[in-house]
């Protein structure tokens, strides 16, 4: 089975970058390093960081603001709970949410589990291409959403509608360039269909 074992960012500035996602808690979870692709407008993707309560998800909202995050969508209550989304001083789009609607302890600036959620063309395509590259699937909604399996990675990997995963972070689906980001596994150098750049790395 093919193993998801890196997220890699590209940055103008990996020391400020670095600095951001040590503050906001990611740190553990993604790698930066020096990068001038172009790049305009959405990129294709975004971090969603799952936290157990209310509480925590302004904890960590708090936490990317005072670092330099600016606001894409405030926290805010729904029927699904409770959340919002910031866009790091790089400009990648981070969601915070907990399927919790009440605090049950004191809020803390922990992160229960993050995804990369890669918005693409075609989701059934997609979820294809990657099988036909031996990544397991470990959950599937037609052509909504689509998890990988990726034991060897702190990080889920999963595909959303580039469209609907806009809309969802608050931001236009137009975007041109460089996405930016670079995923490390152990099927050897890739592009996928939707220019998702893989490369060979060790679990």
């Amino acid at each position: 089975m093919t193993s998801f074992t890196s997220i890699t960012l590209e940055v103008p500035d990996p020391t400020a970058a670095g600095a951001f996602y040590d503050a906001f808690g990611l740190g553990p979870y993604v790698n930066v390093r020096t990068s001038d692709a172009p790049s305009t407008g959405f990129r294709g993707f975004a971090l969603s960081l799952v936290a157990s309560q209310p509480g925590d998800v302004d904890a960590l909202i708090g936490a990317a603001l005072d670092a330099g995050a600016t606001t894409l969508k405030p926290a805010a209550k729904g029927f699904w709970g409770y959340g919002g989304v910031v866009r790091a001083p790089d400009g990648a789009i981070c969601k915070i949410a907990t399927s919790n609607k009440k605090d049950t302890g004191p809020a803390a600036r922990h992160v229960g589990q993050v995804a990369l959620l890669l918005g693409v063309a075609d989701v059934k395509a997609s979820k294809r291409f990657y099988v036909d590259r031996g990544l397991a699937v470990a959950k599937s909604f037609g052509g909504r959403y689509v998890e990988f399996d990726t034991p060897a990675s702190a990080v889920t990997l999963a595909l959303y509608p580039r469209r609907a995963l806009a809309k969802d972070t608050g931001v236009s689906q137009e975007g041109t360039g460089s996405h930016r980001i670079v995923i490390g596994g152990d099927a050897g150098p890739f592009t996928d269909p939707d220019g998702f750049v893989w490369e060979a790395a060790s679990a």
